[in-house]
């Protein structure tokens, strides 16, 4: 018996679907690696000290522990506030357990994430020391 050909016509529609496919999977895969590297990569990292001002779990979709700390030099002068992000759940829960009290923040900056569904600054904190009780 001889194999029969494949028509034409489905020949078209498998290459339409590899290139629809391609065209959805290419930008997703591009999109992925670049958050894993921009995630992955430290682009500098740092030390705050001041006072957490603001702790709040934020998002429709992504919830992140977004935070406020208000840094002065002078008692009495007009603070200037670092906005920050916090990933580690026992990380906050340190922050919350000490809103008020002077704390020293280690942070990770990552520029370039893709998106805010990892959090809303490009500060991550990994560390948090309390500097007076």
């Amino acid at each position: 018996m001889a194999d029969t050909p494949v028509p034409e016509k489905k020949k078209k529609g498998r290459k339409g679907l590899v290139f629809l496919l391609s065209l959805l999977l290419i930008p997703a895969l591009i999109v992925a690696l670049w958050t894993w590297v921009t995630l992955g990569y430290s682009y500098s990292r740092g030390d705050r000290a001041g006072y957490v001002q603001k702790l709040s779990k934020k998002g429709w979709l992504c919830k992140t522990w977004e935070g406020e700390l208000a840094m002065s030099a002078i008692p009495g002068a007009m603070p200037q506030l670092f906005l920050f992000t916090v990933k580690n759940d026992s990380v906050a829960a340190l922050l919350e357990k000490n809103l008020g009290k002077r704390v020293s923040l280690t942070y990770d900056e990552h520029r370039g994430v893709p998106t805010s569904c990892f959090g809303e600054t490009s500060y991550f904190v990994s560390d948090v020391r309390i500097v007076e009780p």
